[in-house]
């Protein structure tokens, strides 16, 4: 039988007023412009790898405006280390939108907002609790864990009959005033106490009737998402310096790493003097560095670093996305975290 609520919100609200995060740089605002980017932020990031960004991504656009019509490099340099790029262009789509769609104001209907590039259900939800002070459910990673260990329910969260379920569930249980201190107690209790691995269960205000905890299932439920392999990729690519100025081209606008700058990338290091022949450079010396691997969401990446020392000559003049970049221009581009982590590396260039 599942738990009873007795109170289930109650004892939520009153474990955040007492033990919940209060100081978090965008908390105690009910701009929504400034909910909605923390909401983002925190999507798959830690809070600790978010609040430098978000303030120096404040700072840098700090209204709707601003972020719409700033120029997207400018949007995915700010966003440059944070991953998931896709984030940012949405955000910036979405600005754009509310810009030409809503007279630069940020909409306050709940279907409005889920409409919106890169906002889902449950991110709207949280921006209009947080912003307007509406009743609605959230069902982010850290929910879906606290209800599935609670109320004992079996299977992966993802699975839309689970997930189903897990939204009737946090419907039903909202509190009738005090949403915006049990949507944060929510996301505190997943985040600080019930955590995925050695949860915290002597400090969980609901401990007494969770049935997790009560039938020792803790370690199972949720259930983890079903394995499959990852697969593996590899590449070349190419740090090729015209003195102190590196080669870069900007990649496509989806896919990964859309619309940043990165290394041109080859098939094998024998395809170097080719590719220096194509764009019409003068390969004066190369040379290969050690192999190292990036880990995406959906796949494993081997790169390996090949520096060239080329001379250049006018054939890349014509071509919008490329272009030449001192190591301290490239550092605040735009630019994956591979090529950061390369380039902070002072022997970077290998010459």
């Amino acid at each position: 039988m599942p738990p009873s609520s007795n109170d289930f919100a109650g004892r939520l609200i009153a474990w955040q007023q007492a033990h919940g995060r209060h100081d978090l740089p965008w908390q105690h605002s009910r701009d929504p412009y400034r909910v909605w980017l923390s909401e983002i932020m925190l999507q798959q990031t830690q809070v600790a790898t978010v609040i430098p960004y978000y303030l120096a991504f404040l700072e840098r656009f700090p209204d709707i405006a601003a972020l719409a019509a700033a120029p997207l490099d400018d949007v995915l340099a700010a966003w440059s280390g944070l991953g998931y790029y896709t984030r940012a262009r949405n955000l910036q789509k979405a600005a754009q939108q509310i810009v030409a769609g809503h007279g630069g104001v940020f909409p306050d209907d709940v279907a409005l907002v889920e409409a919106l590039p890169g906002i889902g259900r449950s991110t709207a939800a949280a921006i209009c609790a947080f912003s307007f002070g509406q009743r609605r459910a959230i069902l982010d990673g850290n929910v879906k864990r606290v209800l599935a260990r609670w109320l004992g329910v079996d299977g992966y969260p993802g699975d839309k009959k689970i997930e189903t379920r897990l939204w009737a569930e946090a419907e039903a249980l909202l509190p009738a005033i005090g949403i915006e201190a049990y949507t944060q107690a929510q996301m505190d209790l997943g985040s600080l106490i019930c955590t995925r691995g050695k949860p915290r269960c002597d400090a969980c205000p609901v401990s007494t009737d969770c049935v997790a905890l009560r039938d020792g299932l803790t370690a199972v439920l949720p259930a983890p998402k079903p394995r499959k392999a990852i697969p593996s990729r590899a590449t070349v690519m190419l740090l090729a310096w015209d003195g102190d100025r590196l080669l870069l081209t900007r990649r496509p606008p989806s896919g990964i790493w859309g619309g940043l700058w990165c290394l041109p990338e080859v098939a094998s290091t024998l395809d170097a003097e080719t590719f220096c022949t194509q764009h019409g450079l003068t390969l004066l010396a190369d040379q290969a560095a050690a192999d190292f691997e990036h880990v995406f969401t959906h796949f494993r990446l081997t790169i390996t670093p090949h520096a060239l020392q080329v001379a250049r000559g006018t054939a890349l003049a014509a071509e919008p996305d490329w272009d030449w970049f001192t190591r301290e221009q490239a550092l605040a581009a735009g630019i994956p975290q591979p090529l950061r982590k390369l380039l902070s590396n002072p022997q970077a260039s290998l010459f």
